[in-house]
């Protein structure tokens, strides 16, 4: 990395994935390697401070830390008589770095099936010549469905969205447009991307779709 200090943007990472979800929690490694993180970032942040920062209890900051300074990840540097810094040993960089690796494999896994599974809700299209397609919603899964679309014949003739302010801009080198466009634009579907809003957007596609005798692909 040419000497490029990349540790901000993994934190970032850390600290959005360790946030409860409904299907992936965080484990206790992805809490341990959170706090190894933040600190190598800054070891003067109090318990109060990596609580607040990583979404964990003050108790649960605390019992981790206790846990890292006994099995020498973390040595505690008082300051003062109340407070402490907590320094990284080379065991604990070694195995932030380590784990680092761990989670972003599995963390690539994951993205991989994700891609794996739009592909096969695709495959009908393909297997039945329909290559050209709008996609209906500029999100964060939109990028998905558009990487899963590089190593494919299909065509993205268009992207809408219902975002008036995402009109005319561009998302991954296509331009966001109105949803009025279907109307106008020859396609042979319409993939819905944004995953959040499926049946709000299958509702509202399905009365152009039935009269230009369109599909509609939802995930």
């Amino acid at each position: 990395m040419n000497g490029i200090n990349m540790a901000g943007g993994e934190n970032r990472i850390i600290k959005q994935l360790i946030s409860e979800g409904a299907y992936f929690k965080p484990s206790k490694n992805t809490r341990i390697l959170a706090i190894l993180d933040a600190l190598s970032l800054n070891s003067g942040l109090s318990q109060f401070e990596l609580g607040r920062r990583l979404n964990l209890s003050g108790a649960m900051v605390n019992q981790y830390l206790k846990q890292m300074q006994s099995d020498g990840l973390v040595e505690f540097q008082p300051v003062n008589g109340k407070s402490y810094r907590y320094q990284l040993t080379e065991t604990g960089e070694t195995a932030r770095r380590r784990m680092l690796a761990d989670y972003s494999s599995e963390t690539v896994r994951i993205y991989t099936t994700v891609k794996e599974f739009i592909q096969e809700r695709l495959n009908p299209l393909e297997d039945s010549g329909k290559m050209r397609l709008v996609l209906f919603g500029a999100s964060e899964t939109c990028e998905v469905v558009l990487s899963t679309l590089l190593e494919s014949r299909f065509q993205v003739v268009a992207l809408v969205d219902n975002d008036s302010k995402k009109h005319g801009k561009l998302f991954h080198g296509y331009v966001v447009s109105s949803p009025v466009l279907l109307e106008q634009v020859e396609c042979d579907a319409v993939v819905i991307t944004s995953f959040g809003k499926q049946d709000e957007i299958y509702a509202q596609v399905e009365p152009v779709a039935g009269r230009m005798g369109i599909d509609i692909v939802r995930f």
